[in-house]
């Protein structure tokens, strides 16, 4: 029977649920987005005059646009104000990086903006990532909307997080969104840069923060075999087809600047590939093929087919990635039983290390970096295992900090491995930066 919502269990009224917090709100009201060169030159010439940092974001057309190019920047400093410049309109914004200088930037999950920031000539000389920050101090929960709440005490509406930024004119409650996301970052990172001083963490953070103004990620291997549900692809030639259709899905989404699976989604090769039609009508009757754009570019699907078809077996894929690295983990066991031991003993040493400093373990150090030093750990004698395994990190990429960390810990699990556990775990995924 349901519970009368005026009482509790016990009998008892409820406990009232805390006040929501109040909303945050534009201190200096809507700014007119910059979209001329009598604009620019008033905005360029604002933030000039401003002192101290400056909180920057962007807002890109994820999932809708095959770009990830910026289509609004949004800055505040003070002394400046809030500005909103649409950078479609202009060939670049160079004459903004000028006038910033080597001004502090603050951006949250800068990783995610700096590459599209970067097209635009905008190039910070120092950064604070808030959401690196509160990852480096153990906040659980790092959204830009979470932190926002629980260090400023306002709450953040976020609705408009995933809209098609590329959409003329962008409406104005959209802008009022974007304006907001760069209102409190100024005080973020006073408050955060302040706890990352008094948890003697600035230094990592510093390492961090000029890590990523340079960082570019290297180029994926084979991205095609990142379409989501490949594993169900039966055999070498369906990996081909869905290899095929993957090349031609991509290079049509490039030139229609559209996001590839708004054409046929991963599900709908995956389905095609294991069929593998022979014509436009089979394909069509195909079951789990479909989309917007399955009927309309019908002939270029069955081309990728037949080329597929068409491949020798020594042409087709293999059905695992051929990889530089150390195989997955849970044949290590296996295949290197002491490796799997020096594992098990880093990871138990890795969590009490992330326990105690209050870091999130794929913090302390990137799990690919910890797997491939101890699969393969360097031969060399036991008195220069410690700055051999230093060097191997850095040579990695990985920063001093975590050099200093973390060397001891592997090299210990290499001089003294533990027994290996009956199935070693997978360590977890990280929280993708962003929204909550």
């Amino acid at each position: 029977m349901a519970q009368d919502p005026a009482t509790s269990p016990g009998g008892d009224p409820p406990e009232e649920a805390a006040p929501a917090a109040p909303l945050l709100t534009l201190r200096d009201g809507l700014p007119e987005i910059t979209e001329t060169l009598d604009g620019l030159d008033a905005v360029v010439a604002r933030v000039a005059a401003g002192t101290g940092p400056v909180g920057l974001d962007a807002e890109r057309a994820s999932g809708y646009r095959y770009s990830a190019r910026a289509y609004l920047v949004q800055l505040r400093r003070e002394g400046s104000g809030t500005a909103l410049i649409d950078p479609i309109a202009f060939d670049d914004l160079s004459a903004l990086n000028d006038a910033i200088g080597d001004a502090e930037w603050i951006l949250h999950a800068a990783s995610q903006d700096l590459p599209c920031l970067r097209e635009i000539g905008l190039r910070p000389a120092a950064l604070f990532d808030t959401e690196l920050a509160a990852r480096l101090l153990g906040y659980p929960r790092v959204g830009l909307a979470t932190l926002v709440e629980s260090i400023v005490g306002k709450s953040m509406r976020k609705e408009h997080s995933a809209a098609d930024w590329s959409k003329r004119p962008l409406p104005t409650p959209w802008l009022e969104y974007a304006a907001l996301d760069v209102e409190v970052l100024l005080e973020l990172r006073e408050v955060l840069g302040r706890e990352l001083e008094e948890s003697g963490k600035a230094e990592w953070a510093r390492q961090e923060f000029e890590h990523l103004i340079d960082h570019v990620p290297p180029p994926r291997v084979d991205p095609w075999r990142r379409t989501s549900g490949i594993h169900k692809a039966r055999s070498r030639r369906a990996l081909a087809a869905v290899r095929e259709l993957w090349l031609v899905r991509d290079e049509l989404a490039e030139s229609l600047d559209t996001t590839p699976g708004r054409l046929i989604p991963d599900s709908a090769m995956i389905a095609a590939a294991n069929a593998l039609p022979t014509n436009g009508k089979l394909l069509m009757d195909t079951t789990g093929f479909h989309g917007r754009g399955a009927r309309r570019y019908l002939e270029t699907w069955v081309e990728a087919l037949k080329r597929a078809r068409a491949l020798t077996d020594s042409e087709l894929p293999p059905m695992a990635n051929r990889s530089d690295g150390p195989p997955q983990v849970r044949s290590w066991a296996d295949r290197d039983p002491v490796a799997a031991a020096r594992l098990n003993a880093a990871r138990a040493a890795v969590s009490a290390l992330s326990e105690e400093r209050n870091v999130p373990i794929e913090n302390l150090l990137t799990p690919d970096y910890l797997r491939r030093v101890l699969w393969s750990p360097p031969k060399v004698p036991d008195e220069q295992l410690d700055a051999a395994v230093a060097a191997e990190l850095s040579t990695l990429g990985a920063r001093q900090w975590q050099i200093d960390l973390m060397a001891p810990l592997i090299t210990e699990a290499i001089r003294h491995p533990a027994e290996p556990a009956a199935e070693p775990a997978e360590p977890v995924e990280p929280e993708a930066p962003g929204e909550d």
